[in-house]
């Protein structure tokens, strides 16, 4: 039995900070009410705020490797490089591809060893399509995308043994919104993009259990006054809405207004990261895709379109601070709340709460990231 507590630090306890000593026990986290017992192991996190780990729900990558074409262990490697930025689970999204190299990435998951606790826990498979509309394909190879199939998801769900956590479709895409219900029968939450649907249509994918916009704002129909479309539609509703918050994607205006509008309770902060996150400008790809990243933003080659992000979740952090004036008390839940409620997994993660993983970042005065702990083991070699 592996015990330690985490003391002198502030935890960010119940949608606030607080001076408290964590108690850290197989890997779950509990709250010190009371003193922390004589000779107990401790780490000090004197001058560090506690905050549970981040979760991206959607990116492709990073360090140089690109999901589609990951083994386990490049799948490994990018989680390490998300803890050292906050990020203790993902899911890894699946862009478009043939059904054989979507197989693929299913089995690489399936051999990912989660016990080490070495890197950010891999949750479950994002896909990203192929039920995706060609005129907002954005970065997705038009001649891969298809009508809806469940029986095609049904087979790739129980190849991956459950674990396809979370799918994005288009609802005007013939029969998508009847897909829905069924996705949600096989356990996977449907998120609405890559979609040019009018206002109805959109509405009609929401009544049938879309919960949540996918990187709300790019490669979607845009709002208008005499059609307000999908924007529109996840704007007004109380579905969540992902945010790619690296300035690229998103105006900081537009991020204030996303937050006006939808509130920190239902907006969600991604990456949308491709294998070039971490990595210096250059070329890249992402799937089938030659990328060329200046300045920090990627694109195609072939035509100029934004093709996911260099992001990292310390990073959009920092940015929505930045771009909204909020409090870090209102912007945490956008990094670790919401995804956990809307992915399943908040009864153990998303909080410090008792009984939870033990997912914890520790932040510095600039809010760096000053230390990880994946389920109670510290990241980055040292233990406690």
């Amino acid at each position: 039995m592996r015990e330690f507590y985490i003391i002198n630090g502030e935890a960010y306890v119940g949608g606030r900070f607080e001076k408290t000593a964590l108690r850290v026990l197989d890997g779950k986290v509990f709250l010190c009410r009371g003193e922390v017992p004589a000779g107990a192991e401790c780490v000090d996190a004197s001058g560090r705020k506690i905050v549970p780990g981040f979760i991206d729900i959607h990116t492709h990558g990073a360090v140089g490797v690109d999901v589609n074409g990951a083994s386990a262990e490049d799948l490994k490697k990018i989680g390490r490089f998300f803890a050292g930025n906050g990020t203790t689970s993902w899911l890894m999204s699946v862009l478009t591809d043939t059904k054989e190299q979507t197989e693929r990435c299913i089995d690489q998951f399936l051999a990912v060893d989660a016990s080490a606790h070495d890197s950010a826990q891999l949750l479950g498979i994002h896909l990203e399509g192929p039920f995706l509309a060609k005129e907002y394909k954005g970065a997705m190879p038009e001649h891969l995308l298809r009508k809806p199939d469940a029986a095609l998801v049904l087979e790739y769900q129980n190849r991956a043994q459950g674990n396809i956590r979370y799918m994005t479709v288009s609802p005007e895409v013939e029969r998508a919104v009847d897909l829905i219900p069924e996705l949600t029968a096989q356990g996977i939450v449907t998120a609405i993009g890559h979609s040019g649907a009018d206002y109805a249509t959109s509405m009609a994918a929401i009544r049938a259990g879309a919960a949540c916009s996918t990187h709300t704002c790019n490669a979607m129909r845009l709002l208008h006054q005499h059609e307000p479309a999908i924007l529109g539609a996840a704007l007004e509703s109380d579905i969540y809405c992902e945010m790619i918050c690296d300035g690229f994607h998103l105006h900081p205006g537009i991020v204030r207004l996303l937050w006006k509008v939808k509130g920190p309770r239902r907006l969600i902060a991604i990456t949308d990261s491709i294998m070039a996150a971490g990595l210096p400008d250059g070329f890249y790809h992402l799937g089938v895709n030659e990328v060329v990243v200046k300045d920090s933003d990627a694109k195609l080659v072939s035509d100029g379109t934004r093709a996911g992000s260099t992001l990292n979740q310390n990073r959009a952090l920092k940015n929505i601070l930045k771009f909204t004036g909020r409090p870090l008390e209102e912007v945490l839940p956008v990094f670790t709340e919401n995804p956990a409620r809307l992915i399943g997994v908040w009864d153990r993660k998303g909080s410090i709460s008792d009984g939870k993983d033990a997912d914890l970042v520790m932040l510095d005065d600039d809010l760096n990231v000053a230390g990880v702990f994946l389920c109670g083991v510290r990241f980055g070699g040292a233990d406690v």
